[in-house]
């Protein structure tokens, strides 16, 4: 099977091994263009693209694909039997939805039709799900809205961040793409509408989502927290400067109101919503490094009837 991969980032690189282990045929790999990192600013290869160029895979780098002829005729002159798209970065346009007699194969990491969009991974664990998958599907024209070709469900545990999850369901999703042309190939596997009325979107990250709101109860504060790592992040405002809190756990019931904090013992408590309560354990005020919530609470002393959020 005569293959096109499209990828860019690291959680798109277990499917491009796992395809090139399993001996198909990968021709040309497309990948957004290098970026500058780092104080240098130094232009980085993307880790698809690391990966292609040590296997010996041809990789283009587009600014875009919807209206190129050079891109365009490139692609057609291979005659892909497949395009594989795994967290490419691209929509993808029609001319190439219409390539391959294939298709184009998207690996995505929510069991569709929930959590199509960009941040599946994050916006799962910050709704408080226990299970998630990930998901192999026609792309059509929508949003994630193609037909679905085969799902694996993975279990989220209660300390599971988004970067926790993140290589497991990348891992799943290169063991099922495989299977997924396999079974293509060998003409046993039939495509599955999704169910519309089930869907629900996981749009991209925003700075401002990660701005606590403690009317929420604490459980909610805390997936959230785990779910918009490492950005944006969980921050709010303390004495007139951002505060960042890097790691929480729900406590017991609380008589604290919302953002209301207290310090116990060696325990540092802020009040959401529902009398519930959240145990801060690392935080970081604006312009220091990070710190146990216990060393905040020694240097900065904050009174009673103190508050986060104002």
């Amino acid at each position: 099977m005569k293959l096109i991969f499209c990828g860019t980032p690291t959680f798109a690189v277990p499917c491009l091994e796992a395809l090139l282990q399993a001996s198909f045929d990968v021709q040309l790999v497309v990948s957004q263009p290098d970026r500058p990192k780092g104080r240098g600013l130094e232009m980085v290869p993307t880790p698809v693209k690391q990966v292609a160029l040590q296997h010996g895979i041809p990789v283009v780098q587009p600014e875009k694909i919807k209206v190129n002829p050079d891109f365009r005729s490139q692609l057609e002159s291979i005659q892909p039997d497949a395009i594989i798209v795994v967290a490419y970065g691209r929509i993808i346009p029609q001319w190439m939805i219409d390539l391959p007699p294939l298709g184009n194969i998207n690996v995505h990491a929510s069991l569709l039709p929930k959590y199509r969009g960009a941040a599946p991974i994050q916006w799962a664990i910050a709704s408080g799900e226990r299970v998630t998958g990930v998901t192999t599907m026609r792309i059509d024209a929508g949003l994630d809205t193609g037909d679905m070709l085969l799902k694996a469900e993975l279990p989220i545990s209660p300390d599971d961040t988004s970067v926790t999850l993140s290589p497991r369901l990348s891992a799943l999703g290169a063991h099922l793409l495989v299977e997924t042309l396999q079974r293509l190939e060998a003409g046993k596997l039939e495509a599955t509408p999704q169910d519309h009325s089930q869907a629900s979107l996981a749009p991209i990250l925003k700075k401002e989502d990660g701005l606590i709101d403690f009317t929420r109860t604490a459980s909610d504060i805390h997936n959230r927290l785990r779910g918009f790592q490492p950005w944006p992040g969980a921050f709010t405002i303390f004495r007139a400067k951002q505060f960042a809190i890097h790691a929480a756990r729900p406590a017991d019931q609380s008589n604290l109101a919302p953002g209301e904090l207290a310090a116990t013992g060696d325990s540092l408590l802020v009040g959401c919503g529902n009398h519930t309560a959240l145990e801060l354990l690392e935080v970081q005020p604006e312009g220091k490094k990070r710190m146990a919530a216990r060393d905040f609470a020694n240097g900065y002393r904050p009174q009673a009837g103190e508050r986060l959020g104002a």
